[in-house]
């Protein structure tokens, strides 16, 4: 007969929930793709491990199986569990149930009845056998409804507070369990006609366990049960209420490591990978960091020469991408090894179970070698498309399909960790609306904006700035990432991110791509609970919102702010790389659940694209009318740069490039000039256009300030004498309300956004794209005619008094809240 610890403290310890290797079937498709079972643990390791890390006694929960338990039932302070999964009859919701202390005999019949959750329960009652709903606010198969969770009130007496699932889920059981009265269960019984379970149904217990499935986190959620001398006293205790759930709180990384601790010991299995553990330091690592029992194998002089080996053979970074992943990932991981001793410590040290640090540091390793391996791909791919290799670009994309693999179990974790976290609000908000808000802390939405333009100098990313600031003063929940190269002070409400690497464009030079690193920028976004994910760019940066807008199950809205294919075509004068520009980016714009345009020629546009109107929504654009105001005029441009007041100023703010137009306004002032000797250009700015500009204008009265801002950039506006803005590929153009709100009349094109920021003829001139002659007439008429130009320019000022920034950001925020009700609707031109 076996024998049982003697506890003479009458203090126990028993993790309620473990698997073994005879749980085979997995429910996550990362390991079903590996096809290895859902746990790879021996019995026995489980009863080791179990004892080792503090527990009085030990118990397996297969998945419908007690093979592990019967394994370890000859052992002391042993008795045999099961998880059984079952379902409601009505609709075929998967639920798993907990039974402890079980016969073989009862486990038969447990198989036959296990269907229909009303029959079972029915059975454990009768046979007096503790049974516990496990983790009863995850859903298993997308069918749980708070139907369902009701009538668990009613059957079950006993829940269990999961250690491996959000720890949200539990803190909402207790809340719950916590406002339950006599009065809330009969009503419920009412209405689900179900007789309620227990002599006090509303008094609810707990019980605790791991839920572990790959030995590493064994014991980390336990129940504690004083004054028991049994594994009988310890159930007679969590049946009573005695029971102390003592937990270490799990999240995604603890999910992901075990997954990658299940696929490890599963190929270390298969392969007899443990023979490499002495020789090779990366498979030493390895099993250090995802076993629970590794081998205590010496790294002698044999490991010595096979890493110096390894490293010397290592390729130069310009290997081609078509070597193995696993051949990168070798090669990585060797040279990580060596650069790193806190990792080559961890390969040298003996196992002493897992904790969090050790989860992090995981996370780490899996970070910086992904972030390796996606900057090789990124560099690869960028250099085959400049080339126009295609069929190396497929190639490239199809060995990006193996980097997925590596962190696909990362990508199911965070998946996991917040697919029901809408179903625990609506169980929580039913039951205890009054709870604190400590894990649900949101109070209205919090948003997170995707940018890969914070710090440039652009329309853009000046928008962005003044958005974050105005959030701060009416305090919106509102956080940028970002993701640049270039030193940038912190600032509250920005986060930016350093690349993994980035890519310079020789048609753009001040434009660089940054591949975003993607595992960090996905952690901060869980850790921070946002709700809403918006997205500034279709870029690396965007991508990266998206793929974390379904990871974290998260609504995600796009602003489409640039005219990417017109650009791409202006830089590179080809149409087929303009035609596969729009391809892709219709595909990205079309995944978002709304796309916000600055005006309505930009919105039809997509739409004949297309897009479907009932995702376009036109968002309002403001100004401070404060800082751009005619008052700024202080002489600073005869006193800077010499230049006659007496003089009629055209002025021209932007970047300096030919996309915006700028030749055909050359060609224009020298027209002017012939004619109205006394203008003067000032054109603000910098660009690739802008050497070849001074070039073109040189001896003639023109003025490159360069770039400017703040107070000089206000006061030049307010010192000119009209604005001129050629472009034809603005969805919007900032700089026109700039301009009108210092008093300043525009002449704009019939193309893009900018004609819809100012009132034709009222405060200013539309002339048609790429017409010389008719923007020579425009200007004309200004400069003949000061009246007309003082009369506009006031009309102009009058105009943005009613677009103040603060009042566009406080709308926008609404239409991001509410983009369903119909005045938030775009409606087409015309």
């Amino acid at each position: 007969m076996k024998q049982e610890t003697d506890l003479t403290d009458g203090c126990a310890r028993i993790d309620m929930h473990v698997h073994s290797k005879y749980s085979r079937r997995p429910s996550q498709w990362v390991l079903q793709k590996l096809g290895c079972p859902e746990s790879f643990t021996d019995p026995l390791s489980v009863y080791r491990i179990a004892k080792a890390r503090g527990m009085t006694f030990v118990t397996i929960t297969d998945h419908n199986s007690i093979k592990g338990a019967e394994e370890i039932a000859h052992l002391p302070d042993t008795f045999i569990s099961e998880e059984v999964t079952t379902y409601f009859p009505e609709d075929g919701c998967k639920v798993h149930v907990l039974a402890y202390d079980i016969t073989e005999s009862h486990h038969k019949e447990i198989g036959k009845i296990r269907e229909n959750i009303y029959d079972l329960v029915a059975y454990l009652n009768q046979e007096r056998i503790l049974h516990v709903i496990a983790h009863p606010l995850y859903s298993l198969n997308d069918r749980l409804t708070l139907a369902h969770f009701e009538k668990m009130l009613l059957i079950f007496p006993f829940f269990e507070l999961n250690g491996a699932r959000d720890v949200r889920q539990n803190q909402v059981l207790r809340e719950v369990f916590a406002a339950l009265t006599p009065a809330r269960i009969e009503q419920l019984a009412g209405k689900h006609g179900i007789e309620p379970v227990g002599a006090c149904p509303w008094k609810k217990y707990v019980t605790g366990g791991s839920d572990d499935h790959s030995s590493l986190n064994i014991a980390r959620t336990c129940v504690r049960v004083d004054r028991a001398h049994s594994y009988g006293d310890v159930l007679k205790g969590i049946r009573t209420g005695r029971a102390v759930i003592e937990a270490e709180p799990p999240g995604p990384l603890t999910l992901a490591h075990n997954l990658y601790g299940i696929a490890y010991q599963y190929y270390q299995d298969k392969f007899n990978l443990q023979r490499y553990a002495g020789q090779d330091p990366m498979m030493r690592f390895l099993e250090r960091s995802l076993t629970s029992e590794a081998r205590e194998a010496e790294a002698g002089l044999l490991t010595r020469i096979y890493s110096y080996w390894s490293h010397r053979r290592r390729p130069k970074a310009e290997t081609e991408i078509s070597q193995s992943l696993m051949d990168l990932l070798r090669q990585e991981t060797l040279e990580m090894l060596q650069k790193n001793p806190d990792l080559l410590h961890v390969a040298t040290q003996p196992v002493r179970g897992v904790s969090q640090e050790q989860e992090h540091r995981w996370f780490d390793f899996v970070n910086r070698i992904s972030n390796r391996v996606m900057y090789s791909f990124a560099n690869h791919l960028t250099d085959h498309l400049a080339r126009g290799n295609v069929f190396n670009i497929f190639h490239t994309i199809g060995s990006a399909g193996g980097l997925y693999t590596l962190l696909a179990p990362y990508f199911v974790a965070y998946s996991h960790f917040t697919k029901d976290r809408a179903f625990n609000a609506d169980v929580r908000n039913r039951f205890a609306p009054s709870a604190p808000l400590d894990l649900y802390p949101l109070d209205g939405m919090k948003m997170v904006h995707f940018t890969d333009t914070f710090h440039d100098i652009n329309g853009v990313a000046k928008t962005l700035q003044q958005q974050v600031e105005i959030a701060k003063k009416t305090r919106k929940q509102l956080t940028v990432i970002t993701c640049e190269s270039q030193q940038s002070p912190e600032m509250q409400g920005v986060r930016n991110f350093t690349p993994v690497g980035v890519c310079d464009l020789p048609e753009y030079p001040e434009v660089k791509i940054c591949y975003p690193p993607f595992l960090e920028m996905l952690d901060y976004c869980y850790n921070e609970g946002f709700t809403h994910i918006h997205s500034a760019t279709p870029g690396p940066v965007g991508l990266a919102a998206l793929a974390i807008s379904h990871i974290l199950k998260i609504p995600i809205n796009g602003t489409y702010h640039t005219q990417l294919p017109q650009y791409a075509e202006y830089l590179t004068g080809d149409e087929a790389v303009a035609d596969l520009t729009w391809k892709y980016t219709l595909w990205y714009y079309d995944q978002m659940d709304f796309i916000y345009v600055p005006s309505k020629s930009t919105g039809d546009e997509l739409i004949e694209k297309g897009i479907h109107p009932e995702k376009i929504r036109l968002f309002p654009r403001g100004i401070d009318i404060e800082f751009f105001h005619p008052r700024r005029q202080n002489g600073l441009l005869k006193a800077e740069f010499g230049i006659d007041e007496k003089s009629m100023k055209l002025l021209y703010v932007g970047r300096v490039s030919t996309e915006k137009n700028l030749p055909l306004m050359v060609s224009a002032f020298k027209n002017l000039l012939r004619e109205k000797p006394d203008l003067h250009l000032v054109v603000v700015g910098e660009g690739p256009y802008l050497k070849e500009m001074r070039k073109a204008l040189a001896d003639l009265p023109v003025t490159f300030t360069g770039y400017l801002k703040g107070e000089r950039l206000a006061s030049v506006y307010a010192s000119c004498d009209l604005f001129v803005f050629p472009s034809t590929t603005d969805t919007f153009g900032n700089v026109i309300l700039e301009a009108q709100a210092s008093g300043l009349p525009v002449v704009v094109t019939d193309q893009g956004g900018p004609k819809e920021n100012m009132i034709p003829a009222k405060t200013g001139f539309v002339v048609r794209g790429g017409d010389e002659k008719n923007l020579v007439q425009a200007i004309s008429m200004l400069v003949d005619d000061p009246k007309l130009t003082k009369a506009m320019g006031a009309a102009a000022r009058s105009y943005m008094e009613n677009r103040s920034f603060e009042q566009a950001f406080l709308r926008t925020w609404e239409m991001y809240e509410k983009p369903n009700v119909p005045e938030a609707r775009f409606a087409k031109a015309g």
